[in-house]
């Protein structure tokens, strides 16, 4: 229960509170107030609360020159009410901020699903279409290879270059026996081992697979490293809504917010240096935060900006299937040539007396996913990350004035009020107010703070190691990926799925953007629209346009 929430549950008080005041010495005349506060936040059984005030000798924080109103128990139910009332603080704090960036982070890897399935559809289509001697067995080898690729967006270390590779070396044995040299029948296991393994040598698809490497690692290893940091964010909130308090702040804790209790004074509240100085001591540690939490944002908004062209995820996987074309029509043309390098690897082609299987496109579950594109909106997931990271940079600053937020919306009385000094209401705090962090806590009046939080600390390297990777300083060698070194988006030929024409069943559009027109056959798969993002996932609801916490 937050500062705020106490003090309208204590508004109730006011009266009983006036009909018993403390006198002007400070010594209460009955315990009736203060009572019905430790009833009320269920801190206790009452039978250990005085009716009326007495000698406070066994008090350790709660000091007093005058009769008071605690127990030394009392004061330990208070130091534990003192510690949990600030976490709750806290976590109503951050309560935005952490929704904000969990519910972004399951909307963006639901994004991702989809994409991927959608690029794995149209992969599927195209050979149902265009190549359907061959559709069904490709079907496993395109089935695994888009599970590889969900496999490595969302966190599992494998090469996109391995898999890659795999799915061209499966893919050759097919390419072979349907296309360069077909039979009526296949060929044996043990000769399409052969064709397996000599195709990185016999390169049937020319540079195409090396061109997919290129463009899967520019464009799937930073969305893979954009959600590992969405999940890092929300581990940082998570880490600092759970802080652990020094026995001295927890001290510190429990002579602003219950000492006053003591005295009979339970609407009183501190005074706003008094609050920051406690407030600034208690957080020193997560204040450390500040600057790599600003790095943090800064870097995603960096990445976001430059994921564009050959480096957006969305633009690669829904023109994955143009360049698989590419690479079968290289192979097509080729084929005298490639026949003839085959055999001096592998030799003349063994047959077997089996027939390949007929098309089996699941033409329904492909129709199912098309009623979804209903809408007219040009919502991108481009701009699904901007309109986020516009929201995400209303707390780049966090961290850093978290302190100045909860004493003054929160904890803290307002400007020209009598205040609680940790002693005494008075007019105003007279001590010297220090900032934020550790370092500047030494001339701190309120709480000694000493030493480092290994916590903090490993969410602190955390948080580094992430913005090394958003900023792709520990990228592999895709083209040197850098943010300071990423353009446009490349040039015509970079964003150009390669030799394509008319003939192809091609078309290029204003963008650069190579959009496949498949050729309607009895498997009935329709040509697939220019994509929209917003047609396919649930709409995210209006919690993206909410500014920080009040």
């Amino acid at each position: 229960m937050g500062a705020r929430s106490l003090s309208v549950l204590l508004l109730p008080l006011l009266l009983a509170a006036a009909a018993t005041p403390a006198p002007r010495d400070g010594e209460p005349r009955s315990c009736e107030a203060v009572r019905k506060v430790f009833q009320l936040r269920q801190l206790g059984s009452l039978r250990g609360v005085p009716e009326f005030p007495r000698a406070g000798v066994d008090l350790q924080v709660c000091t007093s020159k005058n009769p008071t109103c605690c127990t030394k128990k009392m004061e330990e139910r208070y130091q534990t009410a003192a510690k949990q009332d600030i976490q709750q603080v806290l976590q109503t704090s951050s309560a935005t901020l952490k929704f904000l960036i969990s519910h972004n982070a399951a909307a963006f890897q639901e994004t991702f699903e989809m994409l991927i399935k959608l690029a794995e559809n149209y992969t599927s289509t195209l050979f149902c279409n265009a190549y359907r001697n061959m559709a069904a067995e490709a079907a496993t080898h395109v089935q695994e290879f888009f599970t590889d690729v969900a496999l490595f967006v969302f966190g599992t270390d494998i090469s996109i270059e391995e898999f890659v590779n795999r799915f061209f070396d499966t893919l050759f044995p097919v390419v072979y026996n349907h296309m360069i040299n077909p039979g009526l029948t296949d060929v044996t296991l043990e000769y399409a081992e052969c064709l397996q393994m000599a195709r990185r040598d016999i390169r049937p698809f020319g540079n195409i697979p090396k061109k997919i490497i290129g463009r899967m690692g520019r464009s799937l290893l930073p969305s893979r490293n954009f959600l590992q940091a969405l999940n890092l964010g929300i581990e940082v909130i998570n880490t600092t809504d759970h802080l652990h308090f020094s026995k001295d702040c927890s001290r510190a804790l429990l002579r602003m917010q219950y000492c006053p209790h003591c005295q009979g004074l339970i609407l009183s509240k501190p005074c706003m240096g008094y609050c920051l100085n406690v407030i600034r001591g208690c957080l020193a540690y997560m204040a450390e935060v500040d600057l790599h939490w600003q790095r943090y944002i800064q870097s995603l908004e960096e990445l976001s900006s430059a994921m564009h062209g050959t480096y957006d995820v969305e633009h690669v996987l829904l023109n994955f299937h143009s360049l698989v074309n590419d690479a079968l029509m290289q192979a097509r043309v080729n084929g005298p040539e490639l026949t003839e390098q085959v055999k001096k690897v592998c030799g003349p082609p063994v047959r077997k007396s089996t027939q390949s299987p007929h098309c089996s496109f699941d033409q329904n579950k492909y129709y199912q996913g098309l009623k979804m594109f209903s809408r007219d909106s040009e919502e991108t997931l481009a701009s699904r990350r901007k309109e986020f990271i516009s929201h995400l940079r209303l707390y780049r600053a966090f961290y850093g004035g978290l302190a100045d937020q909860l004493c003054g919306n929160e904890l803290a009385a307002a400007d020209g009020l009598p205040c609680w000094n940790g002693e005494d209401v008075v007019k105003s705090y007279t001590h010297r107010v220090v900032g934020s962090g550790i370092k500047a806590q030494s001339g701190n009046p309120e709480v000694r703070v000493k030493g480092a939080d290994p916590v903090i600390n490993q969410i602190i390297d955390k948080l580094k190691h992430v913005i090394q990777l958003l900023r792709g300083k520990s990228f592999p060698k895709y083209d040197n990926w850098d943010l300071r070194q990423t353009g446009s988006g490349g040039s015509v030929d970079e964003q150009m799925s390669g030799d394509c024409d008319d003939e192809d069943g091609c078309r290029g559009s204003g963008s650069g953007e190579v959009r496949r027109v498949l050729k309607i056959t009895d498997c009935r798969c329709p040509e697939h629209p220019k994509v929209n993002l917003s047609m396919f996932i649930r709409p995210w609801p209006g919690i993206l346009r909410a500014g920080p916490a009040d």
